[in-house]
């Protein structure tokens, strides 16, 4: 028992000690200044998206669904562009990303975008939605947010975290690769999903301050959702199993952020105004 214990304070101090405690963002009008744990590299990170990045669209270029549409294209490039400059808000550092969107002609309700800047949108997104350039600013926002917040990173180094607690839990207790399994599953649930709402969360009310002071109405985010609560008929899991917020709360959150940054959006398109 004791060669298990000095394992386990050994695992323990090199979990601790790989571990920092990072802020990536300024908390922005809507305030979301949460500290985050991290035990893999920034450098690491966006290098390995950037070269997932450059493959991916690759293999879109070969399934020919890479910016088939140059209007589509368009469209989402000019809105993203100008959502760009105001991330100087949340972080400056990444007015020197390598920012990068591309359009897929993939019939899903799904956009990302990856450590670094980039990005992609589903043409299914625009047309099962109808979305507007509002809404359209809604959803880039909160992708730009995910990367903003390094949410990649963040769960990247959670799961470096708990495998190996899992793993100084199953050399102490003895158990095989089934008990183990079991052991990750639990921290799985227990660890990993309360924290991906909050992910969710923390990008919806950032989106919504990016779309703001871009000129784009912030309540777009509203009705973007009330949109996808209609597509997806609401067959979702109970929240509580999910890893996202379910519709409701979601709806409910962004009204109120989006009230709460209504006053940057009125100062964007008064500004639009007077240069014109």
């Amino acid at each position: 028992m004791a060669r298990q214990s000095i394992l386990a304070l050994c695992v323990s101090l090199a979990l601790l000690s790989g571990c920092q405690s990072v802020d990536t963002t300024q908390g922005g009008t809507v305030g979301v200044d949460r500290s985050q744990q991290m035990m893999v590299s920034s450098k690491e990170v966006d290098a390995g998206a950037k070269e997932a990045y450059a493959k991916m669209m690759a293999e879109a270029q070969k399934k020919g669904v890479l910016d088939k549409d140059p209007a589509t294209l368009k469209r989402v490039q000019d809105i993203t562009k100008r959502l760009i400059p105001h991330t100087a808000v949340f972080r400056p550092d990444a007015l020197k990303w390598e920012w990068e969107v591309h359009v897929l002609s993939i019939d899903e309700v799904n956009a990302w975008c990856m450590p670094g800047g980039k990005m992609a949108m589903y043409t299914g997104l625009i047309q099962k939605l109808n979305a507007t350039d509002d809404e359209v600013a809604a959803v880039m926002g909160h992708e730009i947010a995910h990367a903003l917040r390094e949410h990649a990173r963040e769960r990247m180094s959670r799961q470096m975290s708990t495998q190996l607690g899992v793993g100084i839990v199953g050399a102490l207790l003895g158990i095989g690769d089934m008990g183990q399994s079991i052991a990750g599953q639990v921290a799985e649930v227990t660890l990993n999903l309360p924290n991906s709402r909050l992910h969710e969360t923390e990008s919806d009310r950032i989106g919504v301050e990016l779309a703001a002071r871009a000129g784009y109405d912030p309540k777009a985010a509203v009705s973007l959702w009330e949109k996808m609560a209609k597509v997806s008929g609401g067959g979702q899991p109970p929240k509580w199993l999910s890893t996202h917020p379910s519709h409701e709360d979601r709806i409910n959150d962004l009204r109120q952020y989006s009230e709460k940054v209504m006053p940057l959006y009125t100062a964007a398109k008064s500004g639009a105004a007077a240069g014109k």
